[in-house]
């Protein structure tokens, strides 16, 4: 049975080890592009998208919580709501939430681990949504009901064109069907979230409420995202969120015996060099070259084997 190693002084086992950039960053980008491919690759039927998309607009109807109608009339009849709206839309999504992610990497690097494998399971479980449920945003939807896109009507502001907020030439590239869940939304009430749990001063706190709340407004305004979407999207972090310790401690485990098994295989290799080094010899009194080692079975008279 292999002897457990001691732990060395000021050393920090691998499950208390800050996170690095150069293990972070690999992980960051792979899961992005499995969202944006799975984005790609999960276009679904059009006939099915507008389906799903109209039941949703019924439900909301029936409910009188179809708060995108009005949202949308009035950045769609008041440039100075809409224009800006657009830009929020555009960006802000691919901004915001990096830029947390490195602020809790610098900043408070004990929260990082968890804020960011919530935000990664969240991610995913949305890429599964827009998979299984293909969903017509409203912009898209028969003129008959009601709505208009904004970013299509004000795109010489900007960098976009008819296809939300992919730039010119590059809507092909994205899926017009990932209405269902909204991670605008979601990704936007994570960086809330973080803000108000591990910010300072009163402009965090601000920020941290207004951020949701206002891409909730933008994204209906904008016609990019019924109010169930929005919904869907903070059901979605919330759902990652009770997944998170639980993939917290399975990863632990894993890695616990990742290094357990690489302690032990130390600890053989250790033993076995011991052995050969040591031989059971010693260092004869007044040894100055190596030739003169003795055994430990030499005799107590220390008088050298060479001389007897």
């Amino acid at each position: 049975m292999a002897r457990e190693l001691p732990a060395r002084p000021g050393r920090r086992s691998p499950l208390q080890r800050r996170p690095r950039w150069w293990s972070e960053l690999p992980l960051l980008i792979a899961v992005y592009a499995a969202y944006s491919a799975g984005r790609l690759l999960a276009r679904g039927g059009k006939s099915d998208a507008v389906t799903q998309g109209l039941t949703l607009l019924e439900w909301e109807k029936h409910f009188g919580i179809n708060f995108e109608h009005p949202l949308n009339r009035l950045f769609t009849s008041t440039p100075a709501l809409g224009i800006p709206a657009d830009f929020i839309y555009a960006s802000l999504h691919y901004l915001v939430t990096p830029a947390i992610l490195v602020w809790l990497f610098r900043r408070r690097p004990r929260n990082y681990r968890a804020a960011r494998t919530w935000l990664l399971l969240s991610t995913l479980l949305g890429l599964i949504g827009f998979t299984l449920v293909p969903t017509c945003p409203p912009r898209l939807l028969d003129a008959a009901h009601g709505f208009t896109d904004t970013m299509e009507q004000f795109s010489s502001y900007g960098w976009w064109g008819a296809e939300a907020s992919a730039p010119r030439g590059l809507g092909g590239m994205t899926n017009q069907f990932a209405a269902m869940p909204s991670l605008h939304v979601g990704w936007a009430l994570w960086c809330g979230v973080m803000l108000w749990l591990h910010g300072r001063g009163v402009a965090a706190r601000t920020f941290a409420v207004a951020y949701p709340l206002i891409t909730t407004l933008v994204v209906m305004g904008t016609a990019n995202h019924y109010f169930l979407d929005a919904v869907g999207g903070a059901l979605t972090m919330a759902v990652g969120l009770l997944l998170t310790r639980p993939a917290l401690r399975l990863a632990d485990r894993v890695r616990s015996r990742i290094a357990a098994g690489a302690g032990e295989a130390g600890s053989d290799g250790s033993d076995r060099k011991s052995t050969i080094v040591s031989g059971g010899c010693q260092t004869s009194a007044g040894e100055h070259i190596p030739g003169q080692r003795t055994s430990s079975a030499s005799p107590a008279d220390g008088t050298p084997a060479a001389t007897r």
